[in-house]
């Protein structure tokens, strides 16, 4: 298989997170080459990638989250994933790890502190939307982020949409990664700013089912999303977040281990 060279991207505030996590994946502590763009100081994500996407020396590249892992196989199993699709002539806009279709099911293969396992291994399967915690494209596609969408939130299913109006598709791919993340249950005013800009600008795509929450022409589900945020806050006073493990090689290789038993 002929290995693509890749460029990574990452929008970076919390360099102690990065350092435990992205750049503790095996993936990258043997020599490689690939181009390691951190991306600090800009005021949405859309800024960011879009200036890494300038920088970009690769055709593929890869934007992640900082508190993302990457086992040693990840490279390989998304290199597996882009020979699949393009040697079957599929015409790809944007690849991720999790994602939902427009009927609310979930696939891809990650495994996310706070939920647990989200998908299993399966060949790549076509969604509406991914998760931003991976997105995968090539420079050539031409997609770029809309610099409209302010702060870090829905770029992901916006590009996917990009994709999908120039007849490009979307797919989670099944290649293992780990998120460590502060699962937050109680979205900030600018999530919901974000999504009223999207069913305006999507208006004849709707409904667009994200990862997050339904957009719809009503906004029916942001309503009950924001009533159920409320009573979580006002009447549970439940934490908004969850806990990062500490050590997220020895909770891999406890997970993998786990798997190899459950298998076996």
């Amino acid at each position: 298989m002929n290995a693509d060279p890749i460029t990574f991207v990452l929008a970076v505030n919390k360099r102690d997170v990065l350092n435990a996590n992205f750049f503790a994946s095996p993936c990258l502590q043997a020599p490689h080459l690939y181009q390691i763009l951190l991306q600090e100081g800009f005021g949405s994500a859309a800024l960011a990638y879009n200036d890494a996407i300038d920088k970009s020396i690769n055709d593929l590249i890869v934007f992640c989250h900082q508190d993302m892992f990457f086992p040693s196989s990840w490279v390989a199993e998304l290199q597996s994933a882009v020979q699949y699709l393009e040697s079957s002539g599929r015409r790809w806009g944007v690849l991720g790890c999790s994602g939902v279709t427009q009927d609310r099911r979930w696939v891809g293969h990650v495994y996310s502190t706070g939920v647990g396992f989200i998908g299993s291994p399966s060949v790549p399967q076509e969604v509406q939307t991914l998760d931003e915690i991976v997105l995968v494209i090539r420079k050539s596609s031409g997609l770029r982020f809309d610099e409209a969408l302010s702060h870090f939130h829905l770029y992901g299913s916006d590009i996917c949409l990009q994709a999908a109006q120039k007849s490009m598709k979307s797919y989670a791919i099944s290649a293992f990664c780990f998120h460590n993340t502060l699962q937050g249950y109680l979205l900030p005013q600018e999530f919901y700013d974000g999504c009223s800009y999207m069913r305006r600008k999507w208006r004849g795509s709707l409904p667009i089912q994200t990862t997050c929450v339904r957009i719809t022409r009503f906004n029916v589900p942001i309503y009950w999303k924001r009533l159920r945020e409320v009573f979580e806050r006002h009447i549970r006073r439940r934490a908004n977040k969850s806990t990062r493990v500490h050590d997220v090689v020895s909770a891999y290789q406890q997970l993998s281990a786990s798997c190899r038993r459950s298998c076996s």
